[in-house]
C-alpha cells in the first residue's frame, strides 16, 4: 500500500498585466501617414501618368497624395485627382492595391496607402487634363513595359502590380515601399498581386 501525499495546492493564476491608460499605449504604437490615389489608363490599357516636377527620386505618379485630417483614402484619392488633373473621379471604389512602407531617415512615418482603379480615359479626357503647375508638368501615356526605362525599379515594379491587379481583377499588396530603400535598389521583396 502506498502512502498518500499531502494535498497539493492550486497553481496560482496568471495576473494579467496592467493595461496602460490610452495615451501611454497609443505613444507606443507606430506611427503613419495615410495617402489614397487613382490608376487610370487609355482605351488599350496603357497606364497614365504624371510627371512631378517636385521629385526627381520618383518623377512619375500617379494622381493622389496625402489624406488630410478626417479623411478617408477614397475621399483622399478623389479630391487629389480634381486638384491635380481637374478630373472627377465618379465612385464607386474599386481598390487595386495596397501599399506600405516603413519609416527611415528622411521621413519618421510609416507610409500607408491605397491605389483605387480610375478605369480607362478617352484620349479626349486625357487631352483635356489640367496639372497643376506647382506638382506636375506633363500627363503621359505608355504601354507598361515603356514606362521601365523611366522610373527608378520599384517604382515601376509597384506600377507592375498596379496593372496586374487591374487586369486580374485581385488586389495588389506592396509592402516595400520603405523611405531608407534607394529607388535605384529596387524592392527586396513582397509586391505580390
Amino acid at each position: 500500500m502506498q502512502p498518500l501525499s499531502p494535498p497539493t495546492a492550486p497553481a496560482p493564476a496568471p495576473v494579467a498585466p496592467a493595461l496602460l491608460p490610452v495615451e501611454e499605449f497609443v505613444a507606443t504604437l507606430p506611427k503613419a501617414t495615410l495617402f489614397g490615389a487613382v490608376y487610370f489608363t487609355d482605351g488599350a490599357d496603357r497606364p497614365v501618368q504624371l510627371h512631378a516636377v517636385y521629385s526627381d527620386e520618383h518623377p512619375w505618379q500617379l494622381p493622389g497624395g496625402t489624406a488630410e485630417a478626417g479623411e478617408r483614402p477614397w475621399q483622399t484619392a478623389v479630391r487629389e485627382t480634381e486638384e491635380e488633373t481637374g478630373l472627377v473621379v465618379a465612385g464607386p471604389p474599386r481598390l487595386l492595391a495596397a501599399v506600405f512602407g516603413l519609416p527611415g531617415a528622411a521621413w519618421p512615418l510609416a507610409t500607408a496607402g491605397y491605389v483605387f482603379d480610375g478605369g480607362r480615359l478617352s484620349d479626349r479626357q486625357i487631352a483635356e487634363l489640367v496639372l497643376d503647375p506647382a506638382e506636375h508638368d506633363e500627363v503621359r501615356v505608355l504601354p507598361l513595359p515603356q514606362w521601365q526605362a523611366l522610373m527608378p525599379p520599384r517604382d515601376f515594379v509597384r506600377l507592375s502590380a498596379f496593372a496586374e491587379a487591374r487586369r486580374t481583377g485581385r488586389a495588389a499588396y506592396v509592402g516595400t515601399w520603405d523611405w531608407d530603400e534607394s529607388p535605384a535598389q529596387g524592392p527586396a521583396g513582397d509586391a505580390a498581386p
